[in-house]
């Protein structure tokens, strides 16, 4: 079964859509009883416009609620799901200028990095239940339909691409087919818990990523935009770009997950092929 704010939802997969508010206990709460695990992704898209007070509050709901709303339910079952995976974020560890970025390392500050942390929170409430509980902090997703990527390959296919503010900050990322297998291994290895950065074991300087999308598209990648120029255009949502952090996946690289995709190069030719 997959919970979607959106009626009408098409799949592939032969799973049962449901439509769902991502606020409240329904009906569906009920298939929790034979229910193995539980998968959340539900939150607000944190580029779908600019920061203002009403859509950080939008940004942060939409997660605590969906959560807190599958943890009640988990609480009241009579009979539990053995595992929930949810969703999060590398901005968890907020803007970290140089050196690598582990599951351990501590969360940083800024609205992101706060939403992230109070994300992973609510989440971790379910190992009260019983239940085990992971937190997937996830990088960039390079893939042909993720929205940050789509974005961010545009001004290549105008031909006026190029790296954003100074360059030299992180750029932690993943291929879309290692993010879902992630999902996956930590999904059938019942003895993993906890964080998991979710993300590329090759992180790129922004730099570096300019330069690789533009041999990937045949695109120049000369044309940079400075950081006081997003800082006008997007306001705090230029966080995103300006700031970083060197995330290293070393708590998945221990039990034995492979990337298919671990270098950069490799995952733009697939995705743009």
């Amino acid at each position: 079964m997959i919970l979607s704010r959106q009626s009408g939802t098409e799949l592939e997969t032969g799973a049962t859509p449901v439509q769902w508010d991502a606020r409240t206990r329904g009906d569906w709460t009920s298939c929790l009883e034979t229910a193995d695990a539980v998968i959340n992704l539900a939150g607000e898209s944190i580029g779908a416009g600019r920061w203002t007070d009403r859509q950080k509050e939008r940004i942060l709901k939409s997660r605590l609620d969906a959560t807190n709303a599958i943890v009640d339910a988990m609480a009241a079952a009579s009979r539990k799901p053995d595992v929930l995976i949810s969703a999060s974020g590398v901005d968890y560890y907020g803007h970290v200028e140089e050196g690598d970025v582990g599951e351990s390392s501590p969360p940083g500050s800024g609205f992101m990095a706060e939403t992230s942390a109070r994300w992973e929170e609510a989440a971790m409430k379910a190992e009260q239940h019983g239940v085990r509980v992971a937190t997937m902090r996830t990088g960039v997703v390079i893939g042909s339909e993720a929205d940050a990527f789509k974005r961010m390959i545009l001004p290549f296919r105008l031909f006026a691409g190029g790296p954003y503010g100074s360059g030299t900050q992180w750029f932690s990322w993943i291929h879309i087919n290692d993010a879902v297998e992630g999902y996956i291994f930590v999904l059938e290895h019942p003895k993993l818990s906890g964080p998991f950065n979710l993300s590329s074991p090759n992180p790129v300087r922004v730099n570096q990523l300019a330069r690789q999308l533009g041999e990937a598209l045949r695109r120049p990648s000369f044309m940079r935009a400075p950081a006081f120029a997003l800082n006008i255009a997007l306001g705090e949502m230029s966080d995103l770009l300006l700031k970083g952090r060197k995330v290293i996946p070393g708590r998945l690289k221990e039990a034995g997950f492979i990337f298919q995709f671990p270098l950069l190069p490799d995952a733009l030719k697939e995705v743009l092929r």
